[in-house]
């Protein structure tokens, strides 16, 4: 059944080019976080979206910031943050996203004996994010061709930071790049560090933790540290769409 549009010039963008898991499927996906820190959602984003974000990459009127990642120690490659206003799609897409997030993200808080709990509206978050000083919207496209690659980082941007956040890949493995693998590492208290290689295709998600997450151990709940990244681009072009759920100091 198709769904309503969101906005008719929103770039393209419309609630049905998401393919948003019902909500009986979020507790598996709960589970998959809970055991892994990350999660693959097939095809969140249709295929003809995926061309359509790729195509608006060099339309610079768009986004508020370039980031060419060499200048500062990242790695090799560009991205680009969108301005505000953010389109409607994207807002759409960050307030659902966020409803189902934020009572993970409240359990996962409370397991690490954290106070802090999030609201149940997104906009309710970013209102808060914005009292304190986290006005700049953090949604980005990101760019990676022969040779480039993403060194192991948290996207945290402020004291206010949920704890799980998104990126869709616009592009298809084996197709249009080989390499470019998306990686998650987590490093454990006493152990050594452990990393995953994620796989997923064209419009799928990973949802995957910011920073920390708690895991349960023999001696109660622990917290271990995640950074994730992308492996070195061995040929093409492999796009992708981030969706971080706060928003970042100015």
């Amino acid at each position: 059944m198709k769904t309503t549009q969101v906005n008719s010039i929103d770039n393209n963008l419309y609630a049905e080019d998401f393919n948003m898991p019902p909500l009986d499927e979020w507790s598996s996906i709960e589970d998959q976080l809970n055991g892994r820190g990350f999660c693959v959602i097939k095809s969140l984003m249709t295929s003809d979206a995926c061309q359509n974000l790729i195509s608006k990459y060099s339309d610079n009127e768009k986004f508020r910031k370039r980031v060419v990642m060499e200048r500062h120690g990242f790695g090799s490659g560009e991205y680009k943050y969108f301005g505000s206003p953010l389109t409607t799609g994207i807002v759409h897409l960050r307030a659902e996203l966020y409803k189902r997030l934020a009572p993970i993200a409240n359990r996962w808080n409370s397991a690490l004996g954290i106070k802090q709990t999030f609201p149940v509206s997104h906009a309710d978050f970013l209102s808060q994010c914005h009292e304190n000083g986290q006005n700049l919207p953090t949604p980005l496209l990101l760019k990676y061709q022969t040779n480039d690659f993403n060194c192991l980082h948290q996207d945290l941007y402020g004291d206010y930071v949920f704890p799980l956040q998104i990126v869709i890949l616009l592009s298809q493995p084996e197709v249009d790049f080989t390499g470019g693998e998306f990686v998650i590492t987590e490093q454990r208290p006493r152990m050594q560090s452990k990393v995953e290689v994620v796989h997923f295709q064209k419009g799928d998600a990973v949802v995957f933790a910011v920073h920390n997450r708690p895991v349960n151990g023999t001696r109660g709940v622990y917290k271990v540290n995640l950074r994730h990244g992308v492996s070195r681009v061995s040929s093409g072009n492999r796009y992708a769409f981030g969706i971080i759920l706060h928003d970042a100091m100015n």
